[in-house]
């Protein structure tokens, strides 16, 4: 992998899986990977949503992994800021494939997660799932596959070369890790709101 990619995803965590045939970048919530070289993005998801994206011929794709935190008050549909935090993944993604290369007009996305995996009135993957499409829209952007919704978590690997993903869907949870998790991201996400939200540049 070029020095750039390995500088800036030194943070992410990378295995080896004797199944598959390259080395596996784990993501979790709130990070993205980036790669010109072939690899398998990885990342198991709950309410949250992932986009995988890729120019099939600059050969360069990622994968993202983002939440969109609850509205400041019950019942107010305006995300407002809220929704710069799906903003930025998305935006960052697209802009590390298109400085390795990568062109606006050729990216094949797809999307997968938004699972309603809580109890409660409030589905937070449904609006996740809606938010997402709709940023497509504004871009001018549009999917080719998605598994969005349902009750289940998901695991998904992958391939940014071929854009071949392996998708598997949870039996409901056993333990509470996936939710656990997602609630721990969302609360940092607003405890550094005051912090980070100046340092956020979308193009």
């Amino acid at each position: 992998m070029p020095q750039v990619d390995l500088e800036q995803f030194a943070h992410i965590r990378r295995m080896r899986d004797n199944r598959f045939p390259h080395e596996i970048a784990s993501i979790l919530p709130g990070e993205l990977f980036v790669s010109t070289d072939p690899m398998i993005v990885y990342t198991v998801l709950g309410s949250c949503v992932s986009a995988c994206v890729r120019d099939p011929i600059a050969g360069v794709g990622g994968m993202n992994h983002f939440m969109l935190p609850k509205p400041k008050e019950e019942g107010n549909d305006s995300w407002g800021e809220s929704t710069r935090y799906g903003s930025y993944a998305m935006e960052s993604l697209i802009n590390g494939i298109l400085k390795r290369g990568g062109i606006k007009s050729r990216l094949e996305i797809k999307l997968f997660g938004a699972g309603k995996i809580y109890d409660g009135s409030i589905d937070v993957g449904a609006r996740n799932a809606e938010w997402v499409l709709g940023y497509l829209r504004a871009e001018g952007l549009s999917a080719c596959k998605m598994d969005l919704g349902d009750l289940f978590p998901r695991k998904v690997y992958y391939f940014t070369e071929s854009g071949k993903v392996l998708l598997k869907k949870l039996e409901r949870l056993k333990n509470r890790t996936i939710e656990i998790r997602e609630q721990e991201y969302a609360a940092t996400i607003q405890t550094r709101k005051q912090v980070t939200e100046e340092d956020v540049t979308l193009f």
